[in-house]
């Protein structure tokens, strides 16, 4: 799989979303998609209880561990590469997380407006 080049939604170099716990399509810690990843997993979040409530709640539980797959369970405070559509979902019922713009891939503008990613940028983030 070629990732994409590696750019963020502010036109410079994609910063790192998180390595703690290890994130992204391709588990690098930043959020760099290629072809193969179906669920555009480039945007930078942080999340929120109440976000990780609403993902579960919508079938996508981000917040049990699953030793399984070397998955420690997230909580608020940590930073996660989401799915784009999940993201915009998100949005529309008003629980978002906020978002690094400087670690969100410009891929996800494929799917949410630059101007909804701004609304939830963390401070100081906005290039």
């Amino acid at each position: 799989m070629e990732k994409d080049p590696s750019f963020n939604v502010l036109g410079s170099t994609l910063a790192t979303c998180s390595t703690a716990p290890m994130t992204g399509f391709f588990r690098n810690g930043t959020c760099d998609t290629c072809a193969a990843d179906n669920g555009s997993h480039t945007v930078c979040a942080v999340m929120t209880a109440e976000f990780l409530a609403f993902s579960k709640y919508v079938g996508n539980d981000l917040s049990t561990p699953r030793p399984e797959f070397g998955f420690p369970g997230l909580k608020a405070g940590d930073g996660w590469c989401l799915c784009a559509g999940r993201f915009l979902q998100a949005h529309e019922e008003g629980c978002a997380p906020q978002v690094n713009l400087h670690a969100t891939h410009v891929r996800a503008l494929d799917i949410v407006p630059i101007d909804v990613l701004r609304q939830y940028a963390l401070p100081g983030d906005l290039g």
